[in-house]
């Protein structure tokens, strides 16, 4: 009997991390609250380097679209569950289960790729310091972002279509909070071996390639702090690393963490609960590693907020 096709089935439903009703006005204000952080956070960094001309560099223009895209990521899952738990639903239409899938697919994969962009900026600027300023000119940094957007626009547009290929049964439920590519093709009644193999591939392909050149970058540029001679000196170039080596540490170890987890449960809500760490946890908490060890942005955000209170008291009521 040939497997029914979502032309018939058109809604899929989000079965989220629990059905108890005590528990959603919980999950609601739990989950509300870190993407009011998320989003707040995100534009403070944006607004400081903006504001700041003493910031129009490199470093912070791909900090500046880092934060953009986790605005972005964080809204294509969150608010979609917000709405379903404050209506008490758990319908999800198979046209926007499928946008959601791609724009998740697109900023997870612009974060994988301005991260590796960011680190490459790095080895510059440690490793060829007297270059820096004609290597990383502002025609370079916009083809970095321009092709960072072409592989996450093609990458997240080939997992669409190949999930439009397949057919559904009738049990249509995700045992998630989003529409998660693994989810989807594991609900498929025709065959997925085509579609595992593409996750697959492009997964170690895009995940791991980033993966890779940032690995190559910090030795590099752990190879030429320990040759400086000026404990000052070292001090001073690792410290321009830092932050990014915080976000990248916790965007991978998140990542690794839950495809460990999920492989050693084989439960998918366990899974889903995971997920929270990259999906939501991480986009939050960039914004604060970079405003705590970056002298540079808290700076710019109080001389900010100090001129927004002088215009304040000068402007006539």
């Amino acid at each position: 009997m040939e497997p029914e096709n979502l032309t018939i089935f058109s809604e899929f439903l989000l079965l989220r991390f629990s059905e108890e009703p005590e528990l959603q006005p919980l999950i609601f204000g739990f989950f509300l609250s870190m993407y009011l952080i998320t989003v707040f956070g995100n534009l403070l960094i944006i607004l400081a380097v903006s504001s700041d001309s003493h910031l129009h560099t490199p470093m912070y223009f791909f900090l500046c679209n880092l934060s953009s895209v986790d605005i972005c990521f964080t809204s294509t899952t969150v608010p979609k569950m917000l709405v379903n738990i404050q209506t008490q639903s758990k319908v999800i239409t198979y046209a926007g289960c499928i946008s959601q899938m791609y724009f998740f697919l697109l900023f997870a994969g612009l974060d994988d790729f301005l991260l590796t962009v960011m680190a490459y900026d790095r080895f510059v600027a440690i490793c060829h310091p007297l270059h820096y300023t004609v290597i990383m000119n502002p025609r370079l940094c916009g083809l970095l972002l321009l092709v960072s957007w072409l592989m996450s626009a093609l990458y997240s547009l080939l997992q669409s279509l190949m999930v439009l290929q397949i057919s559904f049964c009738t049990v249509l439920k995700i045992p998630h909070f989003f529409c998660e590519l693994n989810q989807m093709v594991q609900l498929a009644c025709s065959d997925t071996f085509l579609n595992n193999t593409v996750i697959y591939f492009l997964t170690v392909l895009l995940g791991g390639g980033p993966l890779a050149g940032i690995i190559y970058s910090y030795s590099k540029i752990v190879s030429t702090i320990c040759r400086m001679s000026s404990a000052q000196g070292k001090y001073k170039a690792f410290s321009t690393c830092a932050s990014h080596l915080s976000v990248v540490s916790l965007f991978y170890c998140t990542i690794l963490g839950v495809y460990l987890s999920s492989a050693a449960s084989h439960s998918s809500h366990s899974s889903a609960a995971t997920s929270v760490m990259y999906a939501v946890v991480t986009p939050m908490l960039n914004p604060f590693i970079y405003r705590l060890r970056n002298k540079d942005i808290k700076g710019a955000l109080k001389r900010c907020f100090r001129m927004a209170a002088i215009k304040r008291t000068i402007t006539p009521r």
